[in-house]
């Protein structure tokens, strides 16, 4: 209708017509009350105007019309400062939980009652803190996964070979990793490991024969060195001695401290006279270091510490002989003070140490987290070399006088010659295994030298034999051309030239865009990093747990544990 009048913003926004006069009429009816308009203030549409009704509704349209106050934009803006505040409360309590974690230290006290006034966390904090320790490990174990690391820890009821295979089964179908693309396995020498027909690796190469297996170096050289001198009986004896004299020493915090002090003063008086070169790092005062069985190089390590502190162990020792509070003490000072100062004991100090100094830089290298197999072979060899060059030295001065048994030749002989001799042999049984030709031949990739060492030939020989399955036979073909390539091409690209190592040349191929071309050597270098070299890793790993659960923390369930071990093993990545 042509003449009806309606108020669009009350028509729009009133939800309920209001108590007062002639509202409906500009709502539903309309206006059509043409009298009551210009009369001065009785207008029926300044009446209207002035109303309240009429300005809650103008006021709800300029809300309508103003966007920045639109309950949508409201409402954005009001969840993301809420996101903000959430994330930045996930990631206060990330860290929170990652430096534990990478310290290997408790989420909680050894003591959680109630009653605790100091109590870390409580029951309703233990799910949330699982929760968050569960995401931050997915991240990490995408990560873990690329990096090939640390995946997991199984328990098992015990450690027989059938036992262990099953656990480590587990473990790669949660990974979805096929067991038939294994082409490398490493343990350590125990005999439901390494065992020919019934070990764990003779059970995998059952259902996968091109899992290599490879003792692991670290076990096998401390395993020769440990077997040769426990079979020399001085020898024995010695470290017996040597190990007696440090827990003396060691076992008191005082004795320590008065060690520390002597061995101070000795220092003062050596710099005094000019005996000492000054410097930085020189003249450490140092302490005396255990022997550890399971770790070859802490015998060196010992060795040297004592001849470092030999002096004033020895003046401890004597006043401890002096001013001792029991008899005992007393009397064990005693007898290692004439350890000590015995001639026997002093001469193969010295022997042991110019052994073990050879052997000692084996020890070090093969400890490493990663090692390279030329390098680890090279080093094998090398100390096979040096260890002869010290037997034939003396040799030679033993084959003058065998016409005198004097002392002299009684040590260099029956003691000094037969620890090299017992070494030597421990050392070529157990490094030369039927799979020491698969790593000779794998030392033919090296780039070093300009490809000096790279034998074409013994790659082939290396595919043909122990990789048949991963090359079919045109590939084969082709692998030999591609060799010689990479040869001529080492001349053109400086990035493929000054190589030393395969993992060089693995990551040459990637960076200079020549993975492609030579496709067929990229996948012998990748076969060959899969062969282990050294277990060090998961030997930290055990040394891991030892940091992660202790006494206090012994009922640490065992997903738990495994995520805890996950990112304080692979901190860098987490």
């Amino acid at each position: 209708m042509n003449d009806v009048a309606y108020c669009l913003s009350c028509y729009l926004f009133s939800n309920k017509p209001s108590a007062e006069a002639g509202s409906v009429d500009f709502t539903r009816k309309g206006f059509r009350a043409w009298k009551k308009v210009n009369v001065g203030k009785n207008c029926a549409f300044l009446i209207h105007l002035g109303g309240s009704p009429h300005n809650n509704a103008m006021k709800a349209c300029f809300d309508l019309l103003n966007q920045s106050r639109n309950i949508r934009n409201i409402f954005n803006v009001q969840s993301y400062d809420q996101i903000k505040q959430i994330r930045l409360r996930l990631r206060s309590s990330i860290k929170s939980i990652s430096w534990p974690t990478f310290q290997g230290c408790a989420f909680r006290g050894h003591d959680e009652t109630p009653q605790l006034k100091n109590r870390v966390i409580d029951e309703s904090c233990d799910e949330s803190q699982r929760e968050q320790m569960t995401i931050v490990l997915r991240f990490v174990d995408k990560m873990v996964t690329y990096k090939n690391d640390f995946f997991d820890i199984v328990h098992v009821k015990d450690t027989t070979s059938i036992t262990l295979k099953k656990a480590i089964f587990g473990v790669l179908s949660q990974h979805n990793l096929d067991v038939s693309n294994i082409r490398g396995q490493g343990y350590d020498g125990a005999s439901n490991m390494r065992g020919e027909w019934n070990g764990l690796q003779a059970l995998f190469l059952k259902d996968c024969s091109y899992a290599y297996y490879v003792h692991c170096f670290a076990h096998r050289l401390q395993l020769a060195l440990v077997a040769a001198s426990r079979e020399v009986i001085v020898v024995h004896q010695f470290f017996s001695k040597l190990t007696f004299i440090i827990n003396i020493m060691c076992s008191s915090s005082k004795y320590h401290n008065e060690l520390q002090v002597v061995k101070s003063d000795e220092l003062e008086h050596l710099l005094e006279i000019d005996e000492l070169i000054t410097g930085k790092g020189e003249n450490q005062i140092g302490t005396l270091k255990r022997v550890g069985d399971t770790c070859w190089s802490s015998h060196f390590s010992s060795i040297c510490s004592l001849i470092n502190m030999y002096n004033a162990t020895c003046m401890v020792l004597l006043k401890i002989i002096d001013n001792g509070s029991s008899s005992l003490k007393r009397v064990d000072a005693n007898v290692a003070y004439n350890t000590m100062t015995s001639f026997e004991f002093i001469l193969i100090l010295y022997m042991t140490k110019e052994i073990m100094r050879i052997t000692d830089c084996l020890c070090q290298a093969l400890q490493l987290k990663s090692q390279d197999i030329v390098n680890a072979m090279q080093l094998v060899h090398t100390t096979e070399e040096l260890i002869q060059k010290l037997r034939d030295a003396r040799e030679v001065r033993a084959h003058h006088q065998r016409d005198h048994i004097t002392f002299e030749h009684h040590y260099r002989v029956n003691i000094f010659l037969t620890i090299i001799d017992k070494q030597l042999q421990e050392l070529n049984r157990r490094f030369s295994e039927q799979t020491m030709e698969l790593l000779t031949l794998s030392t033919s990739l090296d780039p070093k030298d300009v490809y000096k060492i790279f034998n074409i030939d013994n790659i082939c020989i290396l595919v043909q034999k122990f990789y048949p399955m991963d090359f079919n036979e045109h590939e084969k073909v082709n692998l030999r051309y591609q060799l010689q390539h990479i040869i001529l091409d080492a001349v053109s690209y400086s990035d493929l030239e000054n190589l030393s190592t395969i993992s060089e040349l693995g990551a040459a191929l990637t960076k200079t865009g020549n993975v492609n071309a030579y496709y067929l050597l990229d996948r012998v270098i990748r076969l060959i990093f899969t062969l282990p070299v050294s277990t060090a890793t998961t030997e930290r790993s055990f040394s891991a747990i030892k940091i992660i659960k202790t006494r206090l923390r012994s009922k640490m369930e065992d997903e738990f544990l495994v995520d805890n071990m996950v990112i304080y093993i692979d901190k860098e990545i987490a």
